[in-house]
């Protein structure tokens, strides 16, 4: 068993997780970047942060501070 809250989660998941729970207007107001809000959509949120690390790396620590709250 993995302690890493993030193992087995896709980033798709983790997406799909956040925008339920914050909407994508609270979601990019949380991380200032230009998939979040401009046209956001859950494709093309995964299409840039596959390519982009720094922002990946946003995305997912903002997912394992917000998992108490998702459960």
């Amino acid at each position: 068993m993995s302690n890493d809250p993030l193992h087995g989660k896709t980033l798709q998941t983790i997406v799909e997780q956040l925008v339920d729970f914050y909407g994508f207007d609270t979601l990019g107001e949380l991380i200032k970047i230009k998939c979040f809000n401009e046209n956001p959509s859950v494709k093309s949120s995964l299409t840039f942060l596959r390519k982009t690390d720094w922002a990946r790396k946003k995305v997912e620590a903002l997912y394992i501070k917000t998992l108490p709250k998702l459960s």
